[in-house]
């Protein structure tokens, strides 16, 4: 009797920690690298470094790169899309890697 009550506590206890262990390992997914993709229009420059990024899309906006890359470290950290301006050549927009 004592060990089916060892077993079945074990067996729930394994249970919990699984139902814990899922969500963490999905939100350990988002990985912040500090690179960036820019889109100009239909053109994509992927994985280039924060920095760059910034000045690409501020020369294409006419815009000063301080506040490009802010939004481009923002964009790297959460993962969401943000449009720097709209050219003759299409929106440019900052995309996380």
């Amino acid at each position: 009797m004592i060990y089916r009550t060892r077993r079945l506590a074990a067996l729930l206890l394994t249970s919990a920690l699984m139902l814990v262990a899922v969500p963490v390992a999905a939100s350990a997914t988002q990985i912040q690298d500090g690179l960036v993709n820019v889109a100009v229009g239909d053109v994509t420059i992927e994985d280039i470094n924060i920095g760059v990024a910034a000045q690409i899309a501020a020369n294409a906006c006419g815009f000063k790169v301080g506040p490009v890359a802010v939004l481009g470290v923002a964009v790297d950290r959460s993962g969401d899309m943000s449009t720097v301006c709209t050219t003759r050549q299409g929106p440019v927009t900052l995309t996380q890697n």
